[in-house]
């Protein structure tokens, strides 16, 4: 039996800097899998590959230990929130009302 392989990608970025690395995986590899397998750990050492947050096209993976990734698919790796978003929308708004009563 041959084993059939494909072709995917796993993308992590910083402000400064971003890789999208191209690597062909079995069929029946995890988002897990590929993101280790990815070799992208030589190029950005800080990310913990065993627990960082993953997503397939900007969409979250909860159990990237379950997820069977298809052909084509782009894993996205994610990097902790600075700031919470809803906050610092809250925040931009007070200070954009507080400019206009001004």
């Amino acid at each position: 039996m041959v084993d059939k392989t494909m072709m995917v990608e796993v993308a992590y970025a910083l402000p400064h800097k971003q890789k999208i690395l191209s690597l062909t995986v079995s069929e029946g590899t995890t988002v897990r899998q590929a993101v280790m397998a990815s070799g992208i750990n030589e190029h950005f050492p800080e990310v913990d590959l065993q627990s960082c947050p993953v997503g397939i096209f900007g969409k979250a993976v909860p159990k990237p230990d379950e997820r069977r990734i298809n052909s084509g698919e782009r894993v996205e790796i994610y990097r902790p929130l600075i700031a919470d978003p809803k906050e610092v929308r809250k925040q931009r708004a007070a200070k954009n009302k507080a400019a206009k009563e001004t």
